[in-house]
């Protein structure tokens, strides 16, 4: 599963969910952010809008990460990063 906050996407691996005991992602998401995280069926689910509701705290991604099966990756886009790496020569 996949979903758009205002400028990050937010992916979740849901193969990882089922073996999750911790579901940290969930508990993160009420502590940090608004809750848009739930739930359902063993695994998460967005409830509401995220694009609008979404506060890009990145807190589920953290959770998940350290207390959880490491199943949700951020894309966080930096505008001129490419450009950046190509002229101080990072790859």
């Amino acid at each position: 599963m996949e979903f758009q906050e205002q400028t990050i996407k937010i992916i979740i691996d849901e193969s990882k969910c089922p073996e999750c005991e911790s579901k940290a992602c969930i508990a993160a998401c009420k502590t940090y952010a608004r809750g848009i995280l739930i739930l359902k069926d063993g695994k998460p689910a967005v409830e509401g809008d995220a694009k609008r509701l979404g506060t890009e705290c990145l807190a589920c991604e953290y959770e998940c990460r350290f207390r959880g099966k490491g199943a949700i990756r951020i894309e966080a886009p930096i505008p001129g990063l490419d450009e950046y790496r190509k002229k101080h020569g990072i790859s």
